[in-house]
């Protein structure tokens, strides 16, 4: 795994909503919204990454993207 890290910023109330939102993915192993208020987290989220990544704007991003999955992925 890559040593590189990146912060961003969440409010409170985000962390709270997406903290629920995974924390009901991973009882259920099921993506849904329930609550508009996820939905606004989720946006918000993608725009704080947005922010502060450089790769989803570069040339290889496919392959910067593949890459990154493999050393996210569990071992077999």
């Amino acid at each position: 795994m890559t040593t590189e890290s990146i912060s961003i910023e969440l409010t409170a109330d985000e962390a709270l909503v997406l903290f629920e939102f995974l924390q009901r993915y991973s009882d259920s192993d099921t993506l849904r919204i329930d609550d508009v208020a996820e939905q606004r987290a989720l946006w918000n989220l993608a725009c704080a990454l947005e922010k502060v990544l450089v790769a989803p704007f570069s040339a290889d991003y496919p392959a910067l993207l593949t890459n990154a999955r493999a050393r996210l992925r569990d071992g077999d």
